[in-house]
Parts: C-alpha cells; sequence; structure tokens
C-alpha cells in the first residue's frame, strides 16, 4: 500500500510539474507537450497534481476535455484511496 502511495506522489508532483512546463512552452510558443501526455499523467495517478495546475497557472482551464477529465480522474483516484484504505 505504501508503494502505491508514493506512486500518485511522484505522479502527482511531475503532472504538475508537466503543466506548469506546458504553460510557460505556451506563453513563449514553443513546443508543448500533447494534450494525450498531459491527460494520460492525470490518469495514472496524477490527477491532484493537474487539478492543482490548471487552476494555478490558468492552463487547460477552457478545454472541455481537461474540464471533465481531469477532475473525473481526482474523483476516481480519490474513490480507489479510500478502498484500499479501508
Amino acid at each position: 500500500m505504501m508503494f502505491i502511495g508514493v506512486f500518485c506522489g511522484i505522479m502527482n508532483v511531475v503532472s504538475f510539474l508537466l503543466y506548469a512546463y506546458d504553460k510557460k512552452c505556451a506563453c513563449k510558443g514553443k513546443w508543448r507537450i500533447p494534450e494525450f501526455t498531459l491527460l494520460s499523467f492525470a490518469f495514472w495517478g496524477g490527477a491532484l497534481g493537474a487539478y492543482l495546475a490548471m487552476y494555478i497557472f490558468h492552463h487547460k482551464t477552457q478545454h472541455v476535455k481537461f474540464q471533465i477529465c481531469v477532475p473525473l480522474f481526482l474523483s476516481i483516484q480519490i474513490i480507489i484511496m479510500l478502498i484500499i484504505n479501508l
């Protein structure tokens, strides 16, 4: 169980950093991280980091795909963590 917590912690930090980096690249007109990659990190345990980054950096908040998927992934991850800890 500790492995899952550490894994999710790492995924959230990496996800947060990816969203921050993508926002920086967007502002400077540089190469961007594909949306699939951003959503994949959110799906595989980094939804909290993605959600926080979206609203701290105001990044991808207007994209319906992100408005739906990231909170959905976060809800599922919270439910899974609650079930595992029971």
